[in-house]
Order: C-alpha cells, then sequence, then structure tokens
C-alpha cells in the first residue's frame, strides 16, 4: 500500500514541479519578469521547489572522451551482455593514431562490479571516467527491478554471484584474463564468486580491488550496519518489501523500493543536505553558476534511486549483516545447476588482493573491508595491500578529488604490478574498438589536429621561386 501511496503523491506533485519550473524561467534573467524586484529570489526559490518535487529518472554515464598521453581517445558505450537484471556494459575506446592504439590493446581489462543498493551505476561515473585513461573498462549496470517484468523469475544473492562469474569468464575468453574492482556492498558477493571459481579450480582474475565493503560488518558498525543487525528479519519482510504498482513492466514483484532507500539515505546527513540546498539557494541569488551546477550534478545522481528485488535485498540482511555467514565460514551458495557450493576464501592463491577503506567512512566502517586479507589466507603476502585514505569518507574513495589524485594512482599501479600479457581465445579476425584502427572514421579532435597541422606546414613553407624562363 505504501508504494502506491508514494506513487499518487508523485503524480500529484508533478504538476506542481512543472509550474515551479515554469516560474523559474519567468523570474529568470533577460525573461519576462527577471526586472522585477526580488525576480532573482523568486527564480531562485521556484527553481528549488522544482528541484525537490521532480521525478528523479536513471542518469546517463555521458562518458565522451579521455585523455590517454594527452589525446583525445572517443568512448563509445555498448551492452556486451545483457541479462535479466543486469547488463554487462563496456566503454570502447576509438582512436587513429598509431602510437596511442599501440598503448590501448597493452592496457589491462578491468570489470567494475557497481553496487546494487539504491543508486544506479552511474554513481561510478568518475570511477569510470579515471580508469579508462589506463585501462580497458567494463561495468555491470543494474536494473531496476520495478521495471523486471515477473515472468524473468526471482533474483537472490547467489543469481548475483553467478551474474559475477559469468561476467569474468566472459572477459577471461575475450582476453585471456581480468582484473575485478568493486565498490561497497559488491565486495561481499565478489570476494565469493572468486573463491567458489578458486574451489573449483577455474581460472581467477589476476586482482581484486575491494574498496569501502562490509566483508565483516562486525568491525567497527555504523548506523547502517547497526539499523540491519538490531532489526529481525521477519521485521525488515514485514516493514519494508512491498509491490511494484500497476503501470510498471515489473508489476507485482516484491522489491524493497528505492524511495526508502533513499529516505535512509538522507536520513543519515539532514543536515547536510538541508545546508546544502540552502547553499544551492544562496548560489542562484548571487548568480554563482559554477556551484549551482555542482549541486544539480550530483543530486541528479544522488536522487535517481532503483528497486532492488525482495529476495536479494532480504539475503544480504541475512548473510552480510545478521549472520555474517562469510566471515563464519558458513555460506553455501546455489551455482546456476542447482548445486549447493561452499564459499571458501582460503581456497584463493593466485589472485592478488587490494583493499581500501575511507578513514571517515559512515557506512562501512573501519576494519571492515580489511577484514577480507584475514580470509584470503592462501594470498601470499606480497600479494595484498592495504590502504587507509584520510580524511576520505565513503564517497571520496571512489569519486572526487581524493579517488583521482590518493586512490586511483594505488590502484593504477596495484593492477599494473600483477597484470601480464592479454592472450585471444582462438584466432579472431574481429578484434575490440580499442584494439583496431578504424579507417574512415576519425575522431573531430584528431581530425582537426591534423588539419590544423597541415595549414600551418603550407603557411610556413617557403613560397617557390618561379622557374626561369628558358631564352
Amino acid at each position: 500500500m505504501l508504494y502506491q501511496l508514494y506513487e499518487a503523491q508523485r503524480s500529484l506533485m508533478e504538476p506542481f514541479s512543472d509550474f515551479a519550473q515554469a516560474a523559474s524561467k519567468l523570474y529568470g534573467q533577460g525573461a519576462v519578469w527577471g526586472q522585477l524586484p526580488m525576480a532573482q529570489r523568486m527564480a531562485a526559490g521556484y527553481d528549488l521547489l522544482y528541484r525537490l518535487g521532480k521525478d528523479y529518472e536513471k542518469p546517463e554515464f555521458n562518458i565522451k572522451s579521455v585523455k590517454v598521453e594527452g589525446e583525445d581517445v572517443v568512448i563509445q558505450e555498448a551492452v556486451e551482455l545483457d541479462k535479466p537484471f543486469c547488463e554487462l556494459r563496456r566503454f570502447k575506446r576509438f582512436t587513429d593514431e598509431p602510437h596511442i592504439l599501440k598503448t590501448l590493446k597493452s592496457q589491462p581489462v578491468v570489470l567494475i562490479v557497481a553496487p546494487l543498493s539504491g543508486h544506479y551505476a552511474t554513481l561510478l561515473r568518475d570511477t569510470v571516467r579515471t580508469m579508462l585513461q589506463d585501462h580497458k573498462v567494463y561495468i555491470t549496470d543494474w536494473k531496476n527491478a520495478r521495471l523486471v517484468p515477473m515472468s524473468e523469475g526471482e533474483f537472490h544473492l547467489d543469481d548475483y554471484i553467478n551474474y559475477v562469474q559469468e561476467f569474468i569468464r566472459r572477459l577471461q575468453a575475450e582476453y585471456g584474463n581480468c582484473h575485478v574492482v568493486s565498490v561497497c556492498q559488491p565486495t561481499v558477493p565478489v570476494l565469493a564468486a572468486v573463491s567458489l571459481m578458486a574451489s573449483r579450480g577455474e581460472p581467477l582474475p589476476l586482482t581484486m580491488t575491494m574498496m569501502g565493503g562490509p566483508i565483516d560488518a562486525r568491525k567497527s558498525p555504523t548506523a547502517v550496519n547497526n539499523l540491519a543487525m538490531n532489526k529481525s528479519f521477519e521485521w525488515f519482510e514485514n516493514n519494508v518489501i512491498y509491490r511494484v504498482p500497476q503501470g510498471f513492466p515489473g508489476e507485482g514483484r516484491r522489491v524493497y523500493p528505492g524511495f526508502l532507500q533513499h529516505t535512509g539515505f538522507v536520513a543519515m546527513n539532514p543536515d547536510r543536505h538541508a545546508s546544502s540546498h540552502y547553499d544551492y539557494f544562496k548560489d542562484l541569488i548571487k548568480g554563482d553558476d559554477a556551484s549551482a551546477e555542482a549541486h544539480r550534478k550530483f543530486y541528479d545522481e544522488y536522487n535517481a534511486v532503483l528497486d532492488m528485488d525482495a529476495d536479494y535485498y532480504l539475503d544480504t540482511i541475512r548473510t552480510v549483516f545478521q549472520e555474517f555467514e562469510l566471515v563464519n565460514g558458513t555460506w553455501d551458495v546455489k551455482n546456476p545447476k542447482g548445486q549447493i557450493e561452499r564459499v571458501r576464501p582460503q581456497d584463493i592463491h593466485s589472485t592478488a588482493l587490494l583493499t581500501v577503506e575511507g578513514e571517515l567512512d559512515d557506512i562501512s566502517g573501519s576494519g571492515q573491508t580489511e577484514a577480507a586479507h584475514s580470509l584470503c589466507t592462501g594470498i601470499a603476502d606480497s600479494h595484498r595491500e592495504h590502504y587507509e585514505v584520510k580524511g576520505a569518507g565513503h564517497y571520496g574513495i571512489f569519486s572526487g578529488r581524493r579517488w583521482r589524485e590518493l586512490v586511483y594512482p594505488k590502484v593504477q599501479k596495484f593492477i599494473a604490478a600483477h597484470d601480464q600479457p592479454q592472450r585471444r581465445a582462438g584466432a579472431r579476425e574481429s578484434l575490440p574498438a580499442e584494439d583496431r584502427i578504424k579507417p574512415g572514421r576519425k575522431t573531430a579532435a584528431v581530425a582537426a589536429t591534423k588539419s590544423t597541422a597541415a595549414r600551418k606546414a603550407v603557411a610556413a613553407a617557403p613560397a617557390k621561386k618561379p622557374a626561369a624562363r628558358r631564352k
């Protein structure tokens, strides 16, 4: 019933939100009423009202190009594998410069496993953009459960693990090896996935980088951990699980609604969010467009949330936050064939392990991610590292200045230190985009550079003397 009430409220707010957007433009600079007294305040107030009431849709990654060795490389997104609850998304890189091509061909392959915990994978946009400079990047783009028809069946934590294994095998088949980076929630299922592959004797990722995840949620419990640990499993099942209402492809599916997760996010720091919105209001009045745009970009991402399948959500609550099955050595996972397998991190030997934590992380407390080292006893000391980022909160370890300047250099160096030459599975004539020059598809930046250089060369060339006439 709560979901239906939320949708009714959202539908009711929509015309008011549209009106507020139109009114903010009427009072804006250069508009009809823009010269009236208090016009800037009116425009700012209506703009804030619009943003508080609007519906936030799934954002785009919108990564058009990155710099590689100082040159622009064009990025094109493509869905490599489409599963009922997730897309394996690839960021193809295109270049026509032979020296850049040589660099791209030799760079490591990285699978970024994005969290399925309320936000979309685009929350890791900065992570992806930064890593594209030195890696071939794929990411798990989880789908909104309310858009998945009931005919696709249920989705459990076991299915999440099976998806991760399938994606790893896909990249291994394509390139011969890969590296895995997991951020927050997926650190647990990724460790389980690799552990199961190790127990079966399958080829493993060359490295696992785990950032800010609840490997052992008993250590330095945060408000998020305490909520999950102090409430009974039945409480979660009876109070936060609802069915998707009519009007969506997933009508009737049991989900943990995204709007509840968003409410929980905001409730953790209500004063900070209130202050941020007030600062946005003042920035609009002052005409500080840069600060206002930064606010819009952050909250366009932060306010866009998705529903999670109820079975997956409840499995995570029980397995990770209540029974601590991973650290207790009691976690059994059902594989796609229906067989039950025990998760044994100690079976991992050939994969190097890097864990990253933020000193001020208020979602995954200190020591929770580092606990992976005590579980992976089969990994040699020379193949493991831990890094605590001073002054960084949860989001700072994978986004923003600290990520780019402090964390990423560590991650890039660790991956490079344990990388191995890629080998193709079988002879393939068709290579990935970043492994070939595409004639006739020069990037605008490259074409413009060459054109400019040609004009300069012509202008700088000395004029030829006219040939002497033969008398």
